[in-house]
């Protein structure tokens, strides 16, 4: 089975989606799973995990309905208060949710440098394994040393990194992204996603091999057990369309095997979110 394992859905509000910018015209408008399903059959991808855009209660019950509807929708990255005090009531009222796979934060827009290492978020996170959840963490590349520290208090925890830990493809700057992911690699319960890589390039000039350094670094760190293909779709949107997004990936990637290429294209996302079919 292959499956993309970062995509997204909304219904435009323009009071709500604030962080689409005069630039990101492509986005304002609604993204909804018959808008990517013929995408996903186009490209041989059989389904997909949507994560979620806005931090909202509302906006995981959005997809779980989503979910509901949709087969190919395979799981569901919600949101959910992890500093509330009553965050395992949460998690207790959600667990009855099979497609409910895990949950995220958009740590990269949070002004504390220190907000995943704070008392009342850690605790949160402490309770996921519990329940079987797993964390997707959304960091810029500058976020990453606190990222190291984050994950060391948790190392029973699966986490996944999304969008490589956003490298500067575009100012090509990698110094401190290739230190701070070597670092996180050596943890065997974080995982990587191969997303998000088009927004992080020349929007308009980019070219297949400005990405082959970055996806070449985090496969020799994580290893073919530990990367997942995610598209990003619709934010690709602004520099590339879904097609575009899996060639990036398929013609840069080395030699692997037959075997190799179903992990990283389906397998390990199935494994890492507990996707049985």
């Amino acid at each position: 089975m292959r499956i993309d394992a970062h995509q997204h859905f909304w219904r435009f509000d323009p009071v709500r989606d604030t962080w689409m910018t005069n630039e990101m015209d492509v986005l304002k408008r609604d993204y909804l799973p018959e808008d990517i399903y013929p995408l996903l059959q186009e490209n041989n991808i059989d389904g997909c995990v949507a994560v979620q855009a806005d931090q909202t209660l509302a906006e995981t019950e959005f997809l779980l309905d989503l979910a509901d509807k949709n087969e190919f929708i395979k799981g569901v990255v919600g949101w959910v208060d992890l500093r509330s005090d009553t965050i395992e009531e949460e998690l207790e009222k959600y667990s009855a949710n099979k497609k409910l796979k895990g949950f995220r934060h958009i740590v990269q827009s949070e002004a504390d440098e220190n907000f995943l290492l704070q008392d009342d978020f850690c605790h949160g996170i402490s309770l996921l394994q519990k329940y079987g959840y797993t964390y997707d963490i959304l960091v810029y590349s500058h976020q990453l040393e606190k990222v190291i520290d984050f994950i060391e208090k948790f190392p029973e925890q699966p986490f996944v990194l999304d969008h490589m830990g956003k490298p500067e493809i575009m100012n090509k700057k990698s110094w401190d992204w290739e230190n701070y992911l070597k670092e996180i690699a050596l943890h065997q319960n974080v995982y990587c996603k191969i997303s998000g890589l088009v927004t992080e390039a020349d929007l308009k000039e980019w070219k297949l091999s400005d990405f082959k350094p970055y996806i070449d670094f985090v496969l020799e760190k994580f290893g073919v057990e530990r990367i997942m293909f995610g598209s990003d779709w619709p934010v690709c949107l602004l520099g590339s369309d879904y097609a575009d997004v899996c060639a990036i990936l398929e013609k840069n990637l080395p030699d692997l095997t037959a075997e190799e290429k179903s992990k990283l294209w389906g397998g390990n996302a199935a494994t890492f979110y507990n996707i049985s079919s």
